[in-house]
């Protein structure tokens, strides 16, 4: 499908599964690596994206993303860059803990996360508005330097999906309305004159097996 993309190619990249999956824990920048599943699923994605042209890739600084992305740099023979505005939303005091603990804790807030995440404003914690706007400028900047090429991008769902929501001028509440899981990548294209174009979603038949997350 690729090779008939004209314009810049953008290959938006979830991360392998990490412990915090599998567990029902928030992730926010607490720095799970890869589990066991997870670095099978990141050799499987690499091996996917090996027959795409990319010369660049950037990710996230958190383990479980700069693991996903090493392994496809390795196949494709580029270097990995870390990128700090692709970092995961930062969730304060939410971070590490089960999910189960924050709806008993946090019933108001807990609602807003299940029903309109994008309102959703606690103390120490960044809002999805923030994220959006650091992760769109970066990847703006990003898809002029490399005009007409194929980068990717491995990072997080509570980046990658106002991300998209971004590129693609979908109002919200658009959090629930996007699903991505671990290890699956999405394509973007851009021009110049168009601006971006999605032109796959959530990509997952590279996996043998994933824990899929709705909440």
């Amino acid at each position: 499908m690729y090779r008939d993309v004209e314009g810049t190619l953008i290959i938006l990249v979830r991360h392998g599964e990490c412990e915090g999956n599998v567990k029902g824990k928030f992730r926010g920048r607490t720095d799970f690596p890869l589990n066991e599943r997870g670095l099978v699923q990141a050799q499987d994605l690499a091996l996917e994206l090996k027959s795409f042209p990319v010369k660049y890739i950037y990710t996230s600084p958190l383990s479980r993303a700069r693991q996903t992305a090493e392994a496809i740099a390795e196949q494709c023979r580029i270097e990995v860059k870390v990128e700090e505005k692709f970092n995961n939303i930062e969730l304060g005091s939410w971070e590490g803990r089960f999910k189960k603990e924050i709806a008993q804790e946090y019933p108001k807030e807990w609602e807003l996360w299940v029903n309109n995440p994008e309102k959703l404003k606690v103390e120490d914690m960044e809002t999805l508005y923030d994220v959006q706007k650091r992760a769109k400028a970066c990847l703006d900047s990003l898809v002029s330097r490399h005009n007409g090429e194929t980068l990717a991008v491995v990072s997080h769902r509570a980046v990658l999906k106002p991300l998209i929501s971004a590129c693609l001028n979908i109002a919200s509440p658009y959090f629930w309305k996007i699903h991505l899981d671990t290890a699956s990548y999405s394509l973007l294209s851009h021009k110049k004159d168009k601006g971006y174009c999605l032109v796959q979603l959530n990509q997952t038949k590279h996996l043998k097996e994933y824990v899929t997350e709705w909440v």
